[in-house]
């Protein structure tokens, strides 16, 4: 990186810029009354439940089933995933068992300004029973019903289901949903698509009496993997599917028994308070840096707006086939903590290139040396930090988690808490520190190496050194 290029820095800002820009507002597009969300912005967070409440709701068997623990065990964890499967991560399940009551709150998602518990419910997706038939509706009788279909597969037989999209031969991307079945589900289903390709007929998917989708067999499945097509306009249109048939395998049908609305622990105002501490101590921060390191000050301050942005847009989702993770104020919080590491990271890089000015070295031998004897000491100050934010996102985070599963293990004898304000501030801090990498030392690097390419930028003063220092070329 010695000879990093003079546009550079311009290159690089320019994206910084463009990045936040998009990352606070968003960008949509309209059709008529019809609007397509390409970016997600801020206003799309979704507040967890200590900010902006949420709903509370009761499920329960219907009246002529009675439940077993492990079946009880199991809804529940189906709940979870339907949950997850949506980004929900600040949310609270426990289990009745004496009553056969699963109660489960989740915070209200984003831009919802109605406050209706009972649409809210609905976003967890049909607590229904997932069928596989051969045929579809047209071909029911008169008075018949989808249980006159012959059955195929139960949400049982299916391992997993995912959203996925591809580029066909037109150009334009196609939404799919690729589907893995469990031993239990791959002969059977081999047999079917053998017969449905033989006479050209379908396999519809069922949740309860209603039919979500009716694909046309193309090719005999033997492999137990199978993928949906057609019918899908957007990525959330598959997902949407997907996360139904992830969430189908329930044991026995749910009813929703109770559901109210929860209020906020802290309320929208401890959010405003935290967000306008956060943007006063940056804007502090900024002028302090700038004071005291001048030209590598300015551009710390450039690449601390870019880590800021990254870890909104991990929240928001960014991109719209992204659902928003759940921010909590203790994920405000590492968000905070993750800009003082990157602050931390530029200062100590800043003091390393202001002592190599001050035992004599050039501009260019005082900056190449300064960040590599920064790097070491900022690569273990980060690491410590991540590995904390992983281990808080396995502890506190759903069992399914990636985080979890690694530290398995361990919490084997300590046991595992699902608590989503604390997963957020685990999320948060994470993503804070993988960016200050990008940021902090390499978008920050780029740019003071660019900048020092060129002759007016190649004062010593401007780098904290003295003006009797040498500039060198």
């Amino acid at each position: 990186m010695k000879h990093v290029k003079k546009p550079v820095f311009f290159v690089v800002f320019l994206l910084i810029a463009v990045f936040t820009y998009f990352t606070i507002a968003g960008f949509s597009t309209y059709y008529g009354d019809i609007e397509t969300v390409h970016v997600r912005g801020i206003e799309d967070i979704r507040w967890g439940i200590d900010i902006r409440g949420g709903v509370d709701v009761t499920f329960t068997p219907t009246e002529d089933y009675d439940a077993t623990n492990n079946e009880m065990d199991s809804a529940r964890a189906i709940i979870e995933t339907r949950l997850v499967g949506k980004n929900i991560t600040d949310y609270e399940i426990y289990v009745d068992y004496n009553s056969d009551r699963i109660i489960c709150r989740f915070p209200w998602q984003a831009n919802d300004d109605n406050f209706d518990p009972e649409q809210a419910v609905k976003e967890l997706g049909e607590t229904a029973m997932l069928t596989f038939r051969k045929g579809y509706s047209g071909e029911i009788p008169e008075g018949g019903t989808h249980e006159d279909l012959p059955l195929v597969l139960t949400g049982a037989d299916v391992s997993s289901a995912e959203a996925m999209y591809m580029r066909n031969d037109a150009g334009t991307y196609e939404y799919l949903v690729d589907l893995k079945l469990n031993p239990s589900g791959k002969e059977a289903f081999k047999e079917a698509t053998t017969e449905a390709q033989a006479d050209g007929s379908r396999i519809s998917i069922w949740m309860d009496d209603v039919e979500i989708s009716a694909p046309t067999v193309e090719a005999v499945i033997a492999d137990g993997q199978a993928t949906i097509s057609g019918g899908f306009e957007t990525y959330e249109d598959a997902n949407d599917l997907a996360t139904k048939i992830n969430g189908g395998a329930l044991p026995f049908k749910l009813v929703t028994d109770s559901f109210s609305t929860i209020s906020p622990t802290l309320g929208m105002g401890a959010r405003d308070a935290m967000a306008v501490s956060g943007v006063i101590a940056f804007a502090l921060i900024s002028i302090m840096m700038i004071v005291m390191y001048r030209l590598p000050g300015t551009v710390a301050v450039i690449s601390l707006a870019g880590q800021v942005a990254g870890t909104l847009a991990a929240v928001t989702g960014f991109f719209a086939f992204n659902d928003s993770f759940t921010l909590t104020i203790p994920g405000i919080a590492g968000i905070i903590l993750a800009v003082g590491m990157g602050v931390d990271a530029n200062v100590i890089t800043n003091e390393r290139i202001k002592e190599e000015l001050h035992a004599g070295k050039t501009i260019d031998g005082a900056l190449y040396a300064g960040f590599k004897r920064a790097f070491s000491a900022i690569f273990d100050g980060n690491i410590t930090m991540l590995i904390i934010a992983v281990i808080l996102m396995g502890a506190f985070g759903t069992p399914d988690s990636i985080c979890s599963i690694i530290l398995t293990p361990i919490f084997t004898w300590f046991g595992v808490s699902t608590a989503g304000s604390i997963y957020s501030f685990g999320y948060t801090l994470a993503v804070g520190v993988v960016l200050n990498f990008l940021f902090g030392i390499l978008t920050t690097r780029l740019m003071t190496m660019s900048l020092s390419r060129f002759k007016v930028f190649r004062k010593p003063a401007l780098y904290g050194g003295k003006k009797a220092e040498r500039s060198g070329n």
